[in-house]
């Protein structure tokens, strides 16, 4: 069951803008990721929740989709995610924002699993000016954006596929629009 969970959490850019997510959805998301193990317990993450139009807008024009696809404008206009998740360091509880990397990406991807439970989707975005997204939210001194994760209901085909005999990893979209993401064997992974 978790591998089917895993095989669907794709890093969508392309959503159903009809289907709207609650705040309430947003808060299960967070209550799962705050049940992650933490580094030392510290627990210094804090969560922007935003599913209103507005601040959906706003957050979606600090950042930046699909950098290997630098021709196309991602998501299509249209197309953009119902909701963001900021998540943030607190640094009254830890002034190191290096020392979570791990935990940030732990806790994205459990609120990512969640929404793929219900049928939704996600993606991390880490292309953002941590500064402009503070300033813009009004967050304060103390909250720092780490990472955003946009959710919504997929709205585009991804498949996976192998990486060819060239090794070359980038995804890459075809002329319907679909998306490939070439993903190494299991026995080229395994060290032993």
């Amino acid at each position: 069951m978790l591998y089917d969970l895993v095989v669907k959490n794709r890093s969508y850019r392309g959503y159903d803008h009809s289907v709207k997510l609650t705040r309430q959805q947003l808060e299960r998301y967070v209550e799962h990721a705050r049940l992650c193990p933490s580094s030392v317990n510290r627990q210094p993450f804090k969560y922007f929740l935003a599913c209103d139009e507005e601040t959906v807008a706003v957050i979606q024009a600090q950042t930046g989709w699909a950098r290997a696809l630098p021709q196309m404008k991602l998501p299509h206009p249209g197309k953009e995610p119902a909701a963001f998740i900021v998540i943030c360091q607190d640094d009254t509880l830890d002034a190191n924002l290096n020392r979570y990397q791990r935990d940030v990406g732990a806790v994205a991807q459990t609120m990512l699993l969640a929404a793929v439970e219900e049928g939704l989707g996600g993606i991390m975005i880490g292309n953002f000016a941590a500064g402009e997204v503070a300033k813009v939210l009004h967050l304060p001194e103390n909250i720092h954006p780490l990472l955003i994760v946009a959710f919504g209901k997929p709205d585009e085909k991804i498949v996976l596929t192998g990486v060819g005999e060239d090794g070359d990893t980038n995804y890459y979209r075809d002329e319907n629009d679909v998306h490939y993401v070439p993903k190494r064997a299991l026995e080229e992974e395994l060290l032993n």
